[in-house]
């Protein structure tokens, strides 16, 4: 029920692994140094910039995980898990739910003969192994939402009393599956992307994997996950919505959900992928929520676009803000390029920041709203 009272959920731990670096504190001093995660690559004579982790943090990642028979993606997936839980030693496993957003695990094994590791229940099932997490994990598999939608059904499992942590996962590789798919629909930049920007011109793809344990019991925590909504353009498979009115209802609602008001929002993590579409319907969004002057910033300038890990990257990151309380910056705008006026952020700043508005939108016209808040 909207605005309907229930158990806080704070997020008592979180882990950040990308180009960038291995641990959230990392990631903020990058961006506090303007410091992007692109490097450019070659595909058949075609140029394109992306994020991706060095030979030398997939040494550290496998030597973490102690040589253990997994595949990249699980390493990386357990590396992100183990970093997290360093932080909340606390927590019983027992009362714990393991959820895993990914858009495409294992996608880099598809030509691999009887091997059934591409299913993604297989790989949360590996992860919860490891883990010794007996309850059954759950996966979200939601297109560019899944963070965000992992994140929200992770809250309102801690919120029925079903269990009293969530660790939630968000991990995509860089593959050349994932590459071609896109370069199909002629969306990659040939530069470090620029969402919001005039001259943008398409994604940088990222490969990463993050973290954050949910909890009911707040231990010092200084942000919460206080609700969230979905919603669906039913407009095309691809394109977005051409008015916003969609992603704009899913805000509605989770403002609703948190019991809060566009007023209250101190900053937005937009979805900006730097896509000339998405961008422009996201501004008519925002600007239908009444929150053109809100600070709005991209993570996906300095990490590229992570697909299943962006919603819990980018929540981390907020998480960071609140805990600072500053603003993050989105890097490479320097001019206004979407119909509406929106109000994106190019420096790091001191703010109060109270209540944060994450967004993300994705294929088959799904949207999703979460609202963080700083912790009483």
């Amino acid at each position: 029920m909207a605005g309907q009272i229930t158990s806080p959920v704070y997020a008592i731990a979180t882990n950040i692994t990308s180009s960038l670096g291995m641990e959230a504190d990392a990631h903020w001093e990058a961006v506090t140094n303007g410091v992007q995660g692109f490097s450019a690559y070659d595909n058949n004579g075609q140029s394109y910039y992306a994020s991706r982790l060095s030979d030398s943090q997939w040494k550290t990642i496998t030597t973490a995980v102690d040589g253990k028979d997994l595949t990249p993606f699980e390493n990386l997936c357990l590396y992100s898990i183990a970093k997290a839980l360093e932080k909340a030693p606390q927590i019983n496993l027992s009362e714990t739910v393991l959820v895993l957003s990914t858009t495409k695990g294992n996608i880099d094994r598809l030509n691999e003969d009887d091997d059934d590791s591409t299913l993604l229940h297989k790989s949360a099932g590996v992860l919860a192994g490891e883990l010794r997490i007996r309850n059954h994990p759950v996966v979200v598999s939601h297109a560019c939402v899944s963070g965000s939608v992992a994140l929200l059904y992770a809250h309102r499992l801690l919120t029925s009393g079903r269990y009293k942590h969530a660790i939630v996962i968000g991990c995509d590789l860089f593959t050349p599956f994932v590459l071609n798919g896109f370069l199909s629909f002629q969306a990659i930049a040939d530069a470090p992307c620029r969402p919001f920007d005039a001259d943008r011109t398409g994604i940088n793809l990222g490969e990463a994997a993050a973290t954050i344990i949910l909890s009911t019991k707040g231990n010092g925590a200084s942000a919460q996950l206080l609700g969230g909504a979905t919603s669906n353009d039913a407009n095309h498979i691809s394109g977005p919505s051409r008015t916003g009115e969609e992603l704009a209802m899913a805000i509605s609602r989770a403002m609703d959900d948190a019991a809060i008001q566009a007023s209250n929002i101190s900053m937005i993590s937009a979805h900006g992928t730097a896509t000339a579409y998405n961008d422009e319907m996201e501004a008519k969004a925002i600007h239908l929520s009444g929150m053109s002057e809100t600070p709005l910033h991209s993570m996906k300038s300095y990490t590229g676009h992570t697909l299943g890990a962006a919603g819990v990257l980018e929540s981390a990151m907020i998480i960071e803000a609140i805990r600072r309380q500053q603003l993050i910056p989105s890097a490479n705008y320097a001019t206004h390029g979407v119909s509406v006026p929106v109000n994106v952020t190019t420096a790091m700043q001191p703010a109060t920041i109270n209540y944060v508005l994450k967004t993300a939108s994705g294929f088959g016209g799904s949207n999703a709203a979460i609202i963080w808040g700083k912790s009483n």
